[in-house]
């Protein structure tokens, strides 16, 4: 079998396989609408539904204090039928929102940026999954299956995300800027991976024009094409509004000051409960802080391998932001296998599956004996979310541990295979 009839089969039975559990399981996607893992304030489809119902009304979506996700994204759906009465127009909506991601990650996939860049081949750069086999594990990802079918709109921030890294690796910086405005417009955190993408269009054009024209002056163009940009989405969105301060504040205000503290699968939510309000900026500051800051320290240490850096981002991103979800998970899960070459050099795998598999079956249980049985509190799932966490965490940090020995025994091949101690 070809290998374009392999991506046929693979995106026909992703297809396929969506549309027959939205129409054997109708109550299904309301079901995953309605979980705190798949759906957050600023990507949930009810809360889409509501500022919906006011747009197509002439009133101001966001007068509720329910919507607050991108202006943008209404007139999109008002061109779909009414989810309640009319569900598969969606459903195959969302579906082929996943099938472009996929086709986004075949390209990264590849480009082979993965194993091998302009500074820096991998040891075991043979070691590595092609691109239909890499889209197959998104497809099939129970994360990703989820997502779709609870039609979170945070799908749209991983198709511009992946198409901003699928457009640099190709060499078209001017498309990975636009896309990378677009993930930023609809989500803040995307913005954080400015740096790191823009060295990766770098590199690209180094490699391909042999001409080094200078990073800085480069960078500053790309600045200001992502910002013109953002500047032109929010400026169309206020054409759409009316009141810029008023969408501003309902949509990167809430996601900047985390004021809706509705349960989910990250770190903030329990916390910002139990602290006492007068010390909440102080934390907030913190917590912002602590998500940034890890930008400068893996681009400037992983310098060699921008894409791996942009991988750890949304990894970290899927922890530390103020309202993930298994979609941001499923993102990162769908880079992690363009490193196939480092799960060798991988030590806690097995502790990270076991936690992950752990959190993932036992959150939801967790979730009903506090909401629904009554007979746990908030600590049952904030404990379970704290595992969840520690296993990305424990994932994330084998992997640049794994990308940091690759690269040593790439600098000292006579070293390859041997056992290091720090003395």
């Amino acid at each position: 079998m070809g290998v374009d009839q392999r991506r046929v089969a693979v995106f026909g039975g992703a297809l396929a396989l969506r549309l027959l559990l939205s129409v054997l399981f109708p109550s299904l996607p309301d079901l995953l609408t309605g979980r705190v893992e798949v759906s957050t304030p600023v990507t949930s489809f009810k809360r889409l539904q509501e500022g919906l119902f006011l747009y197509m009304r002439n009133v101001s979506p966001y007068d509720g204090g329910v919507f607050h996700q991108a202006p943008l994204l209404l007139p999109l759906f008002s061109l779909l039928p009414n989810a309640q009465s009319h569900p598969i127009p969606t459903a195959v909506f969302y579906s082929l929102v996943d099938l472009v991601n996929a086709n986004a990650l075949i390209t990264i996939s590849d480009s082979g940026q993965a194993v091998s860049g302009r500074f820096y081949s991998a040891v075991r750069k043979h070691i590595r999954w092609d691109g239909v086999s890499i889209a197959a594990w998104f497809l099939f990802n129970p994360f990703t299956i989820a997502t779709c079918l609870g039609r979170s709109t945070g799908v749209f921030t991983t198709t511009g995300i992946l198409y901003a890294f699928s457009s640099a690796v190709t060499g078209n910086s001017l498309n990975a800027m636009l896309s990378l405005g677009l993930a930023s417009y609809l989500s803040i955190y995307p913005a954080l991976l400015f740096i790191p993408l823009v060295l990766l269009c770098y590199d690209q054009r180094v490699q391909k024009t042999k001409v080094s024209s200078g990073v800085l002056p480069f960078a500053l163009q790309h600045f200001a094409v992502f910002i013109a940009c953002i500047a032109g989405l929010l400026g169309i969105s206020t054409l759409l509004i009316g009141d810029f301060y008023t969408f501003i504040s309902a949509t990167y205000g809430v996601q900047l000051l985390v004021p809706d503290l509705t349960p989910n699968v990250g770190l903030w939510w329990y916390f910002f409960i139990e602290i006492f309000d007068s010390f909440r900026e102080f934390f907030l500051g913190v917590f912002w802080l602590h998500l940034a800051a890890y930008m400068g320290g893996l681009t400037v240490r992983l310098r060699r391998q921008p894409l791996f850096v942009l991988t750890s981002l949304l990894g970290i991103f899927a922890i530390f932001k103020p309202y993930p979800s298994i979609s941001d998970a499923s993102l990162y899960f769908a880079l992690l296998p363009l490193y196939r070459h480092l799960f060798p050099l991988m030590r806690y795998t097995f502790f990270a599956i076991s936690a992950l598999l752990y959190a993932t079956l036992l959150g939801p249980a967790f979730y009903h004996l506090w909401i629904y049985a009554g007979s746990g509190n908030a600590n049952f799932f904030y404990a379970i979310t704290l595992v969840w966490s520690l296993g990305l965490s424990i994932l994330l940090a084998d992997t640049i541990f794994a990308a940091l020995r690759d690269e040593w025994e790439h600098d000292n091949p006579e070293l390859r295979g041997k056992e290091v101690r720090q003395v």
